[in-house]
């Protein structure tokens, strides 16, 4: 009997891209003992006790049947009232919809907007998932570095030396997964001139707008003239600690969320039944305290980052300051490794588990993502296990 050559069956696309260079270190570390992981980014915190009851209520109920593909209608409601009161965004019920987490939000908008050519501005580094999705979408990602020396932000002029003729879409990934860097009202408004004139779509991911030090977030599609050329894509992961409940929400023009729920309603159908309820309840309760349990997720994340980038910097690993999500980024030249080096190293030698830089893009070559959504006892021993190892 021939051996099947399954090759010509798979995908092209999907068959030269590599595989996720989080889940590399992930795997390594789930077997090995003593290991702490600074890798995934992920809240140790467990979902607060009244929105797993509401989840646990609505199984009870036997509310177990499909939602609308939309999602439920007071779900969609209280999405609504919280982009207006959170970050003065104002979103009608069919200008917004319910996915399964904000990833598939990412994907939905990638392959509703992207023709096959066209090209989408990307800010790096950033998401290990947005270069594949675009290209799964028969598009073209164009990167654009970012600096530790302009503290990882977009700038108007670095986006104009990458915009094009083919270019169609700007990826902004702010507050920015692996860096913790944001993006102030004054640098959003640098980008507009640009973003008008080259008549850009902008789809901001947002998953992290409730983590930031120092001030408020600020959409880009609160701004003049944005709004209706912008998609926001944002969830309940990583604020509320409800990653595993995989709930996330697209939000923007009917225009472009309507082809974006037309994908949801073949691929998904709709989002699991007894998450939509626990995040009805994460937002009617978070409204009636301000939201109080994220108030104090934040308040211990900072912490944590205020302890992890002294820790780095002291040790000559030079850190920028994160000023949102939950990732340190320090340069790790300075040992004369390479990121990759660095993190394969320093996990056989101290078992302690960081991200390669370069996974999120070539400009981080030289970088480790480390994520302190992890107990400051756990920072403790971490930091004193990469001491030993830099001093080695």
């Amino acid at each position: 009997m021939n051996k099947m050559d399954y090759s010509k069956y798979v995908n092209s696309t999907l068959s030269s891209l590599p595989p996720s260079g989080i889940r590399k270190f992930f795997d390594v570390v789930n077997e090995m003992p003593d290991a702490i992981s600074l890798g995934v980014g992920e809240p140790d915190f467990v979902t607060p006790w009244d929105i797993r009851d509401a989840g646990i209520k609505s199984l009870q109920r036997g509310y177990t049947q499909y939602t609308s593909n939309r999602g439920l209608p007071k779900l969609v409601e209280n999405i609504s009232a919280y982009m207006d009161e959170r970050f003065g965004l104002k979103y009608k019920g069919e200008e917004l919809f319910v996915t399964v987490g904000a990833s598939e939000a990412i994907d939905l908008a990638l392959r509703a907007l992207i023709n096959a050519g066209d090209e989408v501005l990307l800010p790096v580094p950033s998401f290990v998932a947005y270069s594949p999705l675009i290209k799964m979408a028969g598009g073209n990602p164009v990167e654009i570095p970012g600096t530790r020396e302009n503290s990882f932000r977009l700038t108007a002029q670095d986006l104009a030396a990458a915009i094009t003729p083919r270019s169609k879409i700007l990826l902004l990934p702010f507050p920015n997964n692996p860096t913790g860097a944001i993006m102030e009202e004054s640098d959003l408004f640098a980008l507009l001139p640009l973003v008008i004139k080259h008549d850009l779509l902008v789809i901001s991911d947002e998953i992290y707008a409730e983590l930031t030090y120092g001030g408020r977030h600020v959409s880009i599609a609160a701004l003049p003239g944005m709004r209706e050329r912008t998609v926001v894509l944002s969830g309940f992961s990583k604020a509320f600690a409800m990653t595993g409940w995989r709930i996330g929400f697209g939000a923007g023009p009917k225009e472009l969320i309507s082809p974006m729920l037309k994908l949801h309603q073949y691929a998904i159908m709709c989002a699991p039944s007894a998450a939509q309820y626990a995040a009805i309840a994460a937002l009617t309760n978070g409204r009636r305290d301000g939201y109080a349990a994220v108030a104090e997720m934040r308040s211990e994340y900072d912490k944590r980052r205020r302890f992890l980038v002294k820790s780095f910097n002291d040790l000559g690993l030079k850190c920028f300051e994160p000023r949102g999500a939950f990732y340190a980024f320090p340069d790790v030249s300075s040992t004369g490794m390479d990121g990759a080096q660095f993190a394969e190293k320093l996990l056989y030698a101290q078992k302690v588990a960081v991200v390669p830089g370069e996974a999120f893009g070539a400009v981080g070559k030289n970088f480790v993502r480390c994520c302190y959504a992890t107990s400051m006892r756990n920072l403790l021993t971490a930091v004193e296990r990469i001491t030993d190892f830099v001093k080695q």
